[in-house]
């Protein structure tokens, strides 16, 4: 049963904004497999189960990696079946493996039921709600997918909270269970009643204009008459689609490498728990914020320019924070640099889809998606093994700036290809 082909036609605005909204609550449920998540669970679980915090973090790491090799079936998933199969299934399969965590208490077990939803989390809810939210916007494309980042840091924030409050309460075990319930009254319905694949499957257009429109990320909106799409094969012949990919790739390694320590960071330079745990919250939130503002901006400015100013601004925050030295500056860097990954999350997926098209934008994003997951294990990684050598981050912050100069010229020099069907002459 779906309820998209009764009610577009009937809803007095553009049923894009319906589908942003069902594309947003699976941004939210993800969060139930987020680290920042089973953080929480962390001590507790360690206290009661007699594990190392190794062996919890390394669940983590086992889900990435995992993704990394299921995120091109997943983009060719999404093409051939739909997001709709392929979201609703993921909010099936994380709720069931979110509540089977609460009775996971060998490590196997627990890495099969956390390392899953790490898996649903890093790959098919992040392709699928934006490679559909995308198929639905053009010239609104930036907002959509700021408001898609914006859910994503609203999950970000607050799963982390309600479990805490809910180990206070229960313990860590029903709060397993509960947050596994939650996963499915947040998502699955409205995603399963709600949600259809293009505009054009229910007789609409994107943006809801009454005209066929088009963008080119180079030149900015432009109307057109027919949309111009690649298949992964064509893209894949493209210098864009590479650079785009190493260079994004790039900034999940600065984003990985940062973040994972950024508490402890914080704590080596004098901070408090508490006052690092803020910083941390100021980022997440900050990610949101800067999501919206990124959105806003894709729509101005070139694709290719905003992945480049992204790079920037990270590469200036990982300096900054090699200076850090005082409760403030802290807090200030942490924002700075949650409003760059606001952008980390919004220009990528939309540049993508500028570039390349709607219609086989599943398989695209599924090729490109390993480059983030992969990249994401690398960042923690190094930054780890950069402090137990040396005994600091700084080294780790001095390069990963470096890292992101490389990203500025990957994005930047990634002109949008002209396909075969749009040459003149």
């Amino acid at each position: 049963m779906n309820l998209a082909n009764f009610l577009s036609s009937r809803t007095p605005f553009f049923y894009g904004w319906v589908i942003l909204g069902t594309s947003g609550s699976t941004q939210i449920a993800r969060n139930a497999a987020a680290s920042l998540t089973l953080a929480v669970f962390m001590y507790p679980m360690a206290e009661d189960l007699g594990w190392s915090r190794t062996i919890l973090a390394g669940a983590v790491s086992v889900g990435g990696l995992a993704s990394t090799f299921i995120s091109p079936i997943i983009g060719w998933l999404i093409d051939k079946y739909g997001a709709r199969t392929v979201l609703t299934s993921s909010i099936l399969i994380l709720g069931i493996t979110t509540f089977l965590t609460g009775w996971a208490t060998v490590p196997v077990a627990f890495y099969i039921t956390y390392g899953i939803g790490r898996i649903i989390f890093s790959s098919p809810v992040q392709i699928g709600s934006s490679v559909v939210v995308s198929r639905w916007f053009i010239q609104k494309r930036g907002r959509a997918n700021g408001i898609l980042t914006f859910c994503h840091s609203i999950g970000m924030t607050g799963f982390p909270l309600i479990a805490s409050i809910l180990i206070g309460i229960y313990g860590w075990q029903i709060a397993w269970h509960l947050l596994g319930v939650g996963v499915w009254v947040i998502a699955m319905l409205p995603v399963f009643l709600l949600l259809a694949e293009t505009p054009e499957s229910v007789g609409l257009l994107p943006d809801g204009e009454k005209e066929p429109s088009a963008v080119n990320a180079d030149a900015g909106p432009v109307a057109v008459f027919e949309e111009i799409n690649w298949t992964l094969k064509e893209a894949l012949r493209t210098p864009a689609l590479w650079q785009l990919a190493l260079g994004g790739g790039l900034l999940l390694v600065i984003h990985s490498g940062t973040n994972t320590h950024m508490a402890a960071f914080f704590q080596d330079a004098g901070l408090t728990a508490n006052q690092a745990a803020v910083a941390v919250s100021l980022n997440a939130i900050f990610t949101g914020v800067g999501g919206l503002g990124w959105g806003w901006a894709i729509e101005k400015i070139k694709a290719r320019y905003c992945y480049a100013m992204v790079a920037a601004l990270m590469s200036i925050c990982a300096i900054l924070f090699s200076t850090a030295d005082s409760v403030i500056e802290a807090w200030v860097y942490a924002s700075l640099f949650g409003t760059a990954l606001g952008g980390m999350l919004v220009v990528p997926p939309v540049a993508m889809a500028d570039y390349f098209g709607r219609s086989s934008l599943g398989a695209i994003r599924g090729f490109t998606e390993p480059f983030v997951s992969f990249s994401q294990a690398v960042g923690a990684l190094f930054s780890g093994l950069i402090f137990d050598i040396t005994g600091s981050y700084n080294y780790a912050f001095y390069t990963l700036s470096v890292v992101a100069l490389v990203s500025i010229i990957l994005t930047i020099t990634a002109i949008v290809p002209v396909h075969k069907n749009n040459k003149k002459g």
